[in-house]
């Protein structure tokens, strides 16, 4: 039998850089959103030249995981981007109901196990920003309603706090659809009366499930919370 044996190349300096980039991405500890420190001071923390830093940077770029911004620096992106949004943003820009129904449906399922990890895993920085967020809502609420935008990132730090790469992953892929059906369905709660507290209850309740380590609570007030966006999807497509 005669065996062959392939000869050990070193790695390049920027294989090695992008090796350790895409590994932080797939842990988690860069996220969807994150900027990338510039490339001398990446160069600084790795030792290495700025050439070596800068060409690992455009390989990450080719490969989909980062995304250079005209003097606006380097981003982490997300891994499911294109593939998913694109066919669906015309849809939502129209509001279509259907559409926008599907969606809610599609946010019960990943943000109920959003908030059931994030009651095990949060760190107390996690739940400080979910509590920051809140209070920016709970403020907001005095005045007759929060933005969307606020609505919107509170869900996104539930996620983040799951600490579950792939998750994040997911739902920043599909964030813009998602603050679609937000933007419409606090439009329609808005015009009903009580519906803000009743809005800010479900968001403290979760809230309080994360922050007492309370898995089954928080998926089950997550899901409570969707359901009723849901249901008003579901009326917007009978009317």
């Amino acid at each position: 039998m005669t065996i062959s044996f392939q000869p050990i190349r070193p790695k390049k300096i920027s294989e090695e850089i992008v090796e350790q980039i895409k590994a932080m991405i797939a842990k988690g500890q860069l996220k969807p959103g994150d900027r990338l420190p510039s490339e001398r001071d990446l160069a600084t923390m790795l030792g290495v030249s700025r050439p070596s830093v800068r060409e690992a940077i455009m390989v990450l770029e080719a490969m989909g995981f980062l995304d250079s911004r005209q003097g606006g620096g380097t981003f982490v992106r997300a891994l499911t981007e294109a593939s998913i949004t694109n066919p669906l943003a015309k849809l939502v820009e129209q509001r279509d109901p259907q559409v926008l129904r599907s969606l809610a449906e599609v946010r019960m399922g990943l943000e109920s196990w959003s908030a059931f990890l994030a009651a095990q895993r949060a760190s107390e920085e996690d739940i400080e920003e979910i509590r920051r967020l809140y209070q920016v809502m709970e403020q907001q609420a005095d005045k007759g309603g929060w933005s969307s935008e606020v609505d919107a990132d509170f869900h996104y730090a539930i996620t983040a706090a799951s600490h579950n790469s792939l998750q994040m992953h997911v739902l920043d892929s599909v964030h813009s659809l998602f603050h679609a059906t937000i933007q419409v369905a606090l439009v329609e709660f808005y015009r009903q009366k009580g519906h803000i507290r009743l809005l800010l209850e479900h968001h403290r309740a979760i809230m309080d499930a994360i922050a007492a380590r309370q898995p089954e609570v928080a998926r089950q007030k997550m899901m409570e919370h969707l359901q009723m966006v849901e249901e008003k999807m579901a009326q917007l497509l009978s009317d």
